[in-house]
């Protein structure tokens, strides 16, 4: 009798504990205007663009099937247009999932996701239309500017740039104020340095990540900045003969001491640098 009154206890609490935190596993999803046609799409801690014009939607990143079915039912309810393009920033599946929902007759993605798609298995449509370095798609009297700027967070990623909108799509390899994520994987450094440069040469007024807040030109040259600063403290401690352990020790670039996640995720990126630096000396 004792036995069973502690387990209803439990099992009220349990209950009562689960009823009360539906909204914290609930998805967080919106669809917010960032510039006349221009929309932004927010699923939990991912964002993806889209388009409308006159003739349909341009609609990037789908990010999973759940989300994508949500956007495709809001972009019906909202604006009743047809979606026309899927364009695909990378290949990488927390992004490119779910592109099936759209039924969008064209699929757009670097030649390289492409192959990457298909010979990972990404849950997703396989894009029916490559580029290899720049590619213009007009619709309704809209533009969307693609562009593969080389080597960076993978070997595909794509930056969208809406002339009209001033608006630049960069995911994943542009964070603000904000250090890249953990050990940089998939990454190539210092080719990543080099492809942020080319997006501080582009014409664009507000820069949309794939995660986070949005920011401009100057956050695009921080984060350029902080990469370079890192590199070459990597490099300069390896010549010395530091370990790696040492350079996590005495590398802090404490300017930066502000940014998001600069305490949790420096050492990674310290350790991500010099694998990379290793893994190309000779």
């Amino acid at each position: 009798m004792k036995y069973t009154y502690k387990a209803g206890i439990v099992f009220l609490f349990t209950s009562i504990f689960l009823y009360s935190i539906p909204s914290l596993a609930a998805d967080d999803r919106s669809l917010t205007q960032i510039s006349g046609d221009l929309y932004r799409f927010k699923n939990n801690f991912h964002y993806s663009v889209v388009l409308v014009t006159s003739e349909g939607v341009i609609v990037t990143d789908p990010i999973n099937k759940e989300a994508a079915q949500w956007l495709k039912d809001e972009i019906a309810e909202r604006f009743n247009k047809p979606i026309k393009y899927l364009i695909l920033s990378h290949d990488h599946a927390d992004h490119s999932a779910g592109g099936e929902v759209f039924d969008a007759p064209i699929v757009v993605a670097h030649t390289n996701a492409k192959a990457d798609i298909i010979g990972e298995k990404r849950p997703t449509a396989v894009p029916n239309i490559t580029f290899s370095d720049r590619m213009t798609i007009e619709l309704g009297g809209k533009t969307v500017e693609l562009s593969y700027l080389g080597l960076s967070h993978s070997d595909n990623m794509v930056v969208m740039n809406f002339p009209e909108q001033r608006v630049l799509f960069a995911v994943d390899f542009i964070p603000i104020k904000s250090l890249p994520w953990k050990t940089l994987t998939d990454s190539y450094i210092p080719e990543w340095i080099d492809a942020v440069k080319k997006v501080e040469a582009m014409d664009f007024d507000i820069l949309m990540p794939g995660h986070g807040k949005p920011g401009n030109k100057a956050d695009v040259t921080a984060l350029r900045e902080f990469m370079e600063e890192l590199y070459a403290a990597v490099l300069s401690g390896l010549r010395e003969g530091q370990s790696l352990e040492q350079l996590k020790q005495n590398i802090s670039l404490s300017k930066y001491a502000s940014w998001q996640n600069y305490d949790t995720q420096l050492a990674q990126n310290i350790e991500g640098i010099y694998n990379q630096i290793k893994l190309h000396r000779r």
